[in-house]
């Protein structure tokens, strides 16, 4: 089974289209499928108290400024779906309001719409996505049982559910990679995978151990860059996906056989055979 991988360039471009460019060939060079986005409408998301608040950033003085510095508009989207294209990676983004949602929907070409672990309470926004009909990932940080079992209930089209703690760095003892198993066990007709925020390549790795089917991790080209995800990116990209794809290997089928390569082996180290006859 191949791990779909995303690689989430979420807003660790800082608002830079030539080092989101970079960003996506780096996704390719190590091997991702895909590479991630995210898109607000930052007068829908943030409440103008929330934007007129003082923070320090490169790009000013405000939340609003800082805000605006790290939005793409959506020509600036469509040249980098252009440019995914162009490096045969699918295209996803995560929107985290309707207006962008509807934004991204008419002039974008995505091929699943991602539901941010922000966004996966929003009832209207859920139904919203029933309406556009296009498959969804659907990541489940910060919820409950409840919340993630009226999520499924909602969504008509779930291709991945995601295993996610929305902590940055995520703690170890606060990964629960098992939690992959569990959703497996719930939910047996959707694909499960795993939406990493530990600061490492280990959790990206194990959760293929669990049967994850995707796995989405930050990318950055460097963890002490500007910007809030970068601690929990990953920037030694091309041996996690090396690792997740011998990982895809080593787990198996759970039978239990002879392998070609042992038979002279074990015609070289065993004297004696006689306990099955």
């Amino acid at each position: 089974m191949k791990t779909y991988v995303i690689a989430e360039i979420g807003i660790n471009h800082n608002g830079d289209m030539d080092l989101a460019k970079e960003l996506i060939l780096k996704a390719k060079v190590s091997g991702c499928d895909a590479v991630k986005f995210q898109k607000r409408d930052i007068e829908s998301v943030y409440t103008q108290e929330e934007l007129d608040t003082p923070r320090e950033s490169p790009f000013g003085t405000t939340t609003r400024e800082q805000k605006n510095g790290i939005e793409f508009n959506i020509e600036q989207y469509k040249e980098l779906q252009e440019y995914s294209k162009e490096h045969s990676l699918d295209f996803i983004v995560s929107c985290w309001d309707s207006k962008s949602l509807d934004l991204v929907e008419e002039h974008i070409e995505v091929k699943y719409h991602k539901v941010a672990s922000a966004m996966a309470t929003d009832k209207e926004f859920l139904e919203k996505l029933n309406d556009i009909g296009k498959p969804v990932i659907l990541s489940v940080g910060m919820c409950s049982d409840d919340e993630v079992s009226a999520a499924m209930n909602i969504l008509n089209n779930v291709e991945y559910i995601l295993a996610c703690t929305s902590t940055y760095p995520t703690k170890a003892e606060e990964v629960n990679l098992r939690y992959v198993e569990t959703l497996k066990r719930i939910y047996p007709t959707t694909k499960v995978g795993f939406s990493n925020h530990y600061n490492g390549l280990d959790a990206c790795v194990g959760s293929v151990v669990f049967g994850a089917e995707c796995v989405e991790f930050h990318i950055t080209k460097d963890r002490t860059m500007y910007g809030s995800d970068q601690v929990a990116s990953i920037q030694d990209s091309d041996n996690l996906v090396d690792s997740i794809r011998k990982m895809e290997l080593m787990v198996g089928d759970g039978i239990k056989k002879v392998y070609d390569s042992e038979v002279p082996i074990a015609a070289k180290l065993r004297k004696v055979n006689n306990i099955v006859d």
